[in-house]
């Protein structure tokens, strides 16, 4: 089991804060986002498969290709802008 949390604006089009999901042994950052769509639906497709859509695995930012195990944190958040 893996805990995932949606940060900002995520959080706000996506309608949820945190939440928990079992994975296969063997997953990536892209094979959560995929089990997401397949439970919440097509809107968290555009959403989570952006581009701009930053995530991190266990406070690290990362890459779709990381590693995922269980007990892993994995967080989606848009990206940061400054001034």
């Amino acid at each position: 089991m893996i805990k995932i949390l949606y940060f900002a604006s995520l959080r706000e089009r996506l309608g949820i804060e945190q939440e928990l999901l079992e994975l296969p042994a063997e997953a990536t950052v892209a094979g959560v986002i995929d089990r997401l769509v397949d439970r919440h639906g097509d809107q968290w497709k555009k959403i989570l498969k952006d581009d701009q859509v930053l995530t991190a695995v266990n406070l690290e930012m990362c890459n779709l290709q990381q590693s995922v195990s269980d007990n892993d944190e994995v967080a989606f958040f848009p990206p940061v802008t400054g001034g």
